[in-house]
């Protein structure tokens, strides 16, 4: 029987070049493939997953360590699971993590059944996670090594049948190593600055990214400016529209409040901003749909499990209890308050160092 196959996901980074290049020393036979999800006029900035120079890079480390490169086309899977994602969510008042969506829909669904069509055993990513067979017989991803960089939260929604099929050869050095790695193997990304941005707004305007979508698709509304008002409904300003505002955001109100004041909640159906004290952003219960569970098979109505959770990704996690509800929710009641729990971004929920599972956040 010959080597198994794994097909590397290689965004032009470090991370999934020395991702490659560890696959290939411990025997596999190693694709190297760059996901296109721009059309021709993509725009072209420094460190993102998939600029433009990302393909020439992972061309550029194929080359170096031996492997075969390829260019596969998923700009439509997405603009669907991600770009179209991403804009609806914040024309209904929530805040998206897009990221998360292309995971699953794009890196984990697309990739590896197309990696299955052309024979192979695996595909593997960069992330800094591991994966681990529990004693219950499930997958489950695990915390990286190195907790600065740890990227679990962001894989919340694989499948037993993708985490079979998935490894993750970094997630047992930290970023210092894998640099290292990269650079005694010569590799011309080894000092490549890490992408902090959501690759397709490099500007982080998300608003003005939101209006453009909006423009270019008739069936697609933006919300007119309207009213920011407190939790009594009284109306205290005038805001530029939803899509400009998120859940706990100080800055960019421009009330004239006398005091620090914070965005408490959207309301779409009314086109308002509320806006309140920092203590209003305080919770005890958070309810999450579309759940995924990992290392624990799916509770029943009623079911109750002990965990920590993280309601976003560089949230330190915070003890509590899960409870699922019917309809495929579940509820997570934290031991402390936790801070602007966001209507569209993931609680991720772990027991000891394995992620049990998560869903996005609804209130």
């Amino acid at each position: 029987m010959g080597n198994k196959t794994v097909v590397v996901g290689m965004s032009g980074g470090v991370d999934s070049s020395v991702a490659a290049l560890l696959l290939k020393e411990q025997g596999y036979d190693v694709i190297g493939v760059t996901m296109q999800i721009w059309p021709d006029e993509a725009p072209e900035h420094e460190g993102g997953c998939c600029g433009v120079s990302a393909a020439a890079d992972a061309r550029a480390v194929a080359e170096k360590i031996g492997i075969p490169f390829y260019v596969i086309d998923f700009t439509d899977v997405f603009r669907e699971k991600v770009i179209d994602y991403f804009t609806r969510s914040y024309l209904m008042g929530k805040t998206p993590n897009p990221c998360i969506a292309c995971n699953r829909y794009v890196k984990w669904e697309a990739l590896l059944s197309k990696s299955i069509d052309i024979g192979a055993d695996y595909i593997a990513t960069g992330h800094y996670a591991r994966i681990a067979k529990l004693p219950n017989g499930r997958l489950a991803v695990r915390n990286s090594v190195t907790a600065a960089k740890d990227q679990t939260y962001a894989l919340y929604n694989l499948t037993q049948v993708q985490l079979s099929r998935t490894l993750f050869p970094i997630g047992d050095h930290s970023k210092d190593e894998i640099r290292e790695i990269a650079s005694q193997a010569g590799l011309v990304v080894a000092n490549k600055p890490d992408s902090q941005e959501i690759c397709f707004v490099p500007d982080g305007d998300y608003a003005k990214y939101i209006e453009k979508q909006t423009a270019e698709d008739s069936s697609l509304t933006l919300p007119p400016a309207g009213n920011f008002v407190n939790a009594d409904g009284k109306v205290i300003g005038k805001h530029k529209g939803i899509t400009h505002y998120t859940i706990g955001q100080r800055r960019g109100l421009e009330i004239a409040a006398g005091h620090r004041v914070f965005v408490t909640d959207i309301r779409p159906e009314t086109n308002e901003v509320v806006i309140g004290e920092n203590e209003e952003l305080f919770t005890t219960e958070v309810i999450f749909e579309d759940v995924n569970y990992m290392a624990v098979p799916g509770l029943n109505a009623g079911e109750k499990l002990r965990v920590k959770a993280k309601i976003r990704y560089n949230h330190s996690g915070e003890e509590g209890e899960i409870e699922a509800l019917p309809g495929g929710k579940a509820i997570c009641r934290f031991n402390k308050p936790v801070r602007a729990a966001t209507p569209g971004q993931a609680l991720v929920f772990y027991i000891d160092e394995y992620v049990a599972g998560g869903g996005t956040i609804c209130r």
